[in-house]
């Protein structure tokens, strides 16, 4: 299990908290696997990260500190390439890129960013792969 992302500085999303309380989420259906987006500050994520050391289910969560980081990462292009890997298994960067109808540099950094973040997973033979069957967004606009 892995409670947070390893530091704030060895990402390029410099602000983003991520927490993953397990390898997958069951919400709803039981064969389905959902990540929740959302944006969190730190203490929320620690007193998830707690309730699941303590073996309370938590579901996969990835959080951001702010909206506009969440908005920074999941840029259209990153969303329709989401979109093209959802349900596809593994795939090399090439293949992903094809999929999108994409030069395959570009398809590498949205690749990398995704990876950072934990949206795609790496796989022992170097290919990438969306593990998830939904991603769920959460967040709320408070008035100021």
């Amino acid at each position: 299990m892995k409670a947070m992302k390893k530091s704030a500085t060895d990402s390029p999303h410099r602000k983003i908290c991520s927490q993953r309380s397990g390898p997958m989420s069951m919400q709803g259906d039981d064969d389905m696997k959902t990540v929740t987006l959302g944006i969190a500050r730190r203490d929320a994520v620690s007193r998830r990260a707690l309730d699941a050391f303590k073996g309370r289910k938590q579901g996969a969560h990835i959080s951001f500190a702010a909206p506009e980081l969440l908005f920074r990462l999941l840029t259209a292009k990153r969303w329709a390439l989401i979109r093209a890997m959802a349900g596809a298994g593994p795939l090399t960067i090439r293949a992903a890129a094809r999929r999108v109808n994409r030069d395959v540099k570009a398809v590498h950094g949205d690749v990398h960013a995704l990876l950072d973040a934990g949206i795609l997973r790496k796989t022992e033979e170097g290919r990438v792969v969306f593990p998830f069957d939904a991603i769920r967004v959460e967040m709320m606009l408070h008035a100021a």
